[in-house]
């Protein structure tokens, strides 16, 4: 739009022109030449304005439909998490049950072939009260194999208590969120700090998930005790290697 001083000029252009008085077409008709350039320059900022905002529109649109690069095709969110194989979650690759799974109450001890490197886990619990709330004990990894080992475990095995082939308690519930460092040459070996509890589970337990807090006390008597650790190699990112031992007396009176 043309200011005042503009339409002053023109006024004063045409005055001063020698034989001729003001040309007021003349000065309407460049008036309104200034206006629509004007109104041009301010049409084409606009254009552009809106143009910038539909580019950002399109590539926020991409942003979300794009899936995550870090999920792998085919995956959605209900393969994994809370719908996720319990064997899966607690050691991913494997097909077999995971440590603490091994031994399942009122069932047969899991027969077992000895760990391919050479790993034995000794169970050594010593004599307890039949009516104590837990027992603790110690278990040894030793590598009876010709080959240097390396790798983690969790931080305690997990303990079977069983009779005359039967297991009657397992470890179970929450484990501790702790990794032990396995570096053993051959005939090295290294301790864990374990904990039975001198009671009898039932095939209920295992189905609800964990066991019941008022178990019943087992009788006095002589005992069996045995420990698995799930191992996870070094370089390996799924666990890989069962560790047992033979089965160890325990005196419960």
């Amino acid at each position: 739009m043309s200011t005042e001083s503009d339409l002053k000029n023109l006024f004063a252009s045409a005055a001063g022109t020698p034989g001729r008085g003001i040309d007021t077409a003349a000065v309407i008709r460049r008036s309104s030449r200034r206006r629509l350039g004007q109104q041009f320059a301010v049409g084409g900022a606009t254009t552009l304005a809106v143009a910038g905002i539909g580019v950002a529109s399109v590539a926020g649109l991409l942003a979300i439909i794009q899936p995550p690069s870090t999920m792998s095709a085919g995956s959605s969110a209900s393969d994994s998490g809370a719908n996720a194989p319990e064997i899966a979650k607690g050691a991913p690759g494997i097909k077999r049950a995971p440590a603490e799974k091994l031994n399942l109450c009122g069932g047969e001890l899991a027969q077992v072939a000895p760990n391919a490197a050479g790993l034995v886990l000794t169970a050594d619990f010593p004599a307890a009260s039949a009516s104590a709330e837990s027992v603790p004990g110690t278990v040894t990894l030793t590598n009876t194999g010709s080959t240097h080992v390396r790798g983690t475990t969790a931080a305690s095995p997990a303990i079977t208590l069983s009779k005359d082939g039967i297991t009657l308690w397992h470890s179970n519930g929450p484990m501790i969120a702790m990794a032990a460092v396995v570096d053993l040459e051959p005939g090295a070996s290294m301790t864990y700090h374990a904990t039975l509890m001198p009671v009898t589970c039932g095939v209920e337990d295992d189905s609800a998930g964990s066991l019941r807090t008022d178990l019943p006390h087992v009788a006095p008597g002589a005992y069996q005790v045995s420990a698995a650790i799930d191992l996870v190699g070094e370089g390996n990112t799924v666990t890989n290697d069962l560790v047992t031992g033979p089965l160890a007396s325990v005196s419960l009176n």
